[in-house]
């Protein structure tokens, strides 16, 4: 990739700015892939979606949330049975002990309810900053920060917008370079850029509507 070192933080930011538009204008309907109506069911989709697919998330969570439609349903779920129903996403026991947990922590804190604070939702089970990120972004409409997953941090590289490849110290660049109102959202404008252009392996740079200012472009 060639090296940016002589570009100047404005003119980074300035890039990063239309880069947003671009991304905007190619994914108008960008959102949140993993299905849900409340910030219950987001934060239990979130925790499922732990090295799995969003699409694997939603095959399982119609059932899962018809079973369980209340922090006290987690609490005191069965765990083989929960276990169970959530073992096509992978690391189930783990994450059987999230959701059990992160049921007991809100009935006992937050009278069952997800609280819309940073700092209460990083103190639950299951639930780092990351997962925080996705509950307030999209369930309460809240930009606290930007969520960092694979695509957004592969993106983030790849881009120029960031040497980190580090999640946390992602964010930290990214932050300041895109209007705080803008952040929910583009975690989801790059991430549905790495699944359908940018990929991993193969980046498509013929069809990416960003090749012509982007430093990785015909190199990966």
């Amino acid at each position: 990739m060639r090296r940016r070192d002589e570009e100047s933080p404005l003119a980074l930011t300035r890039r990063a700015r239309r880069t947003n538009r671009v991304l905007a204008e190619v994914y108008p309907h960008a959102h949140c892939e993993l299905d849900f109506t409340t910030p219950l069911e987001l934060a239990v989709a979130t925790i499922l979606s732990a090295q799995c697919t969003d699409k694997r998330v939603n095959e399982v969570t119609p059932a899962l949330f018809r079973a369980y439609r209340s922090a006290r349903d987690y609490a005191e779920a069965d765990r083989a049975v929960l276990e169970e129903q959530i073992r096509p996403t992978g690391f189930f026991r783990n994450k059987a002990t999230s959701l059990i947990g992160l049921g007991a922590a809100l009935e006992e804190r937050y009278g069952g309810e997800v609280p819309a604070r940073m700092e209460d939702l990083v103190t639950l089970p299951g639930i780092g900053r990351k997962t925080a990120n996705v509950i307030l972004g999209n369930a309460y409409d809240i930009n606290e920060g930007v969520t960092v997953d694979t695509h957004v941090g592969r993106l983030s590289v790849r881009l120029g917008l960031t040497k980190e490849t580090d999640p946390v110290k992602v964010e930290q660049a990214l932050m300041p370079l895109f209007p705080r109102e803008s952040w929910a959202m583009l975690s989801h404008l790059l991430i549905f850029h790495g699944r359908r252009v940018c990929d991993a392996r193969r980046p498509r740079c013929g069809e990416c509507a960003l090749a012509a200012r982007c430093p990785s472009a015909g190199i990966g």
